[in-house]
């Protein structure tokens, strides 16, 4: 590019400078700005230079003037805000390792050179492991495709043996279903979709999906789908685990009634029943991940009915004493 045509982008310039080489700890003068330019083959006097930094004031910056010389207060996020997501990404399981050295350097970007230092760092969490699927993200743009444009989407779907190779569920077979919704669950991807062959809501993880491609044909079940429905789906399924669907009631521990709210949300009625314990009623999948969460309360929380649901956690810790050796 000419040196000439290089001044029209003079302001431009002048303003990627000042957000990634300057903050309150860091003023630059006019020298270094002047010099800096001129690396990237723009001239600049000191008289235009005040002028280029009043008119990015005028477009919105937030130039601050010192005795030591010009900085840039923040950027479109603050320090804070970038450390969180940082510290999302370092968490998030569903990330595999590589992605996410990738999305930090590019979150680095978006802070000074100086606050970028304070952004590389590492955020343990117990009994993390990141996925080994790096197509994930692609995964999810193909489904958000597809809700977008009201199609049902066509895949395969996999788990993992002892040596680590994918192994296709029903040999391979395609899956054809309508998706509605991703959610969260467990630091896992999920889809919930609707298999219209087996009329009913599905989950699916979706680090273990491939080759998603849009079908032609429109989505089906969308009376299943609104956002209250999506909620209660959430609020009963047990880290996405498939069994049927039963209205149990609780005993629970005082000391318990947050753990409730934050499971079964502030709607859950919580009725007294005999000194420090109450009773609630909630709708979940019965799953051995139920019986699980029921029993990680050590007596805390019984499930006193339905029966045959309370003789099945009987038969489940019966099963695990068994494999006590």
């Amino acid at each position: 590019m000419a040196r000439s045509e290089k001044q029209k982008l003079k302001l431009l310039y002048l303003r990627d400078y000042l957000l990634r080489y300057s903050d309150q700890e860091h003023p630059v003068t006019t020298k270094q700005i002047i010099a800096r330019l001129a690396e990237n083959g723009i001239s600049a006097e000191r008289k235009s230079v005040y002028s280029d930094l009043e008119a990015l004031r005028e477009y919105g910056m937030d130039i601050v003037q010192d005795g030591a010389g010009y900085y840039c207060v923040g950027g479109d996020f603050e320090l804070p805000e970038l450390k969180l997501l940082v510290d999302s990404v370092q968490a998030s399981k569903f990330i595999t390792e590589k992605k996410t050295q990738a999305l930090i350097s590019k979150i680095e970007g978006l802070a000074s050179v100086y606050q970028a230092g304070l952004l590389n760092r590492q955020v343990y969490v117990r009994n993390r492991v990141k996925s080994m699927n790096e197509s994930i993200y692609y995964n999810v743009d193909e489904i958000y495709s597809a809700i977008a444009k009201n199609r049902k989407i066509c895949f395969k779907y996999f788990e993992y043996n002892t040596a680590k190779e994918k192994v296709f569920r029903h040999d391979g077979a395609v899956y054809e279903v309508s998706p509605y919704a991703l959610t969260w669950d467990d630091e896992n991807y999920y889809l919930v979709a609707y298999d219209s062959t087996a009329e009913k809501v599905k989950h699916y993880r979706v680090d273990k999906m491939s080759g998603i491609t849009a079908a032609q044909e429109a989505r089906e079940g969308a009376e299943d789908f609104g956002p209250q429905e999506m909620a209660a789906y959430s609020g009963k399924v047990f880290r996405m685990f498939s069994g049927r669907e039963r209205t149990v009631r609780l005993r629970v521990a005082d000391a318990l009634a947050g753990v409730i709210i934050d499971r079964f949300g502030k709607e859950a009625m919580l009725v007294p029943d005999g000194e420090g314990f109450f009773a609630v009623q909630a709708d979940v999948v019965v799953s051995p991940q139920f019986f699980g969460w029921v029993s990680s309360f050590a007596g805390d929380v019984a499930i006193t009915a339905p029966q045959d649901v309370a003789d099945e956690l009987r038969a489940h810790v019966e099963k695990l004493l068994k494999s006590c050796k």
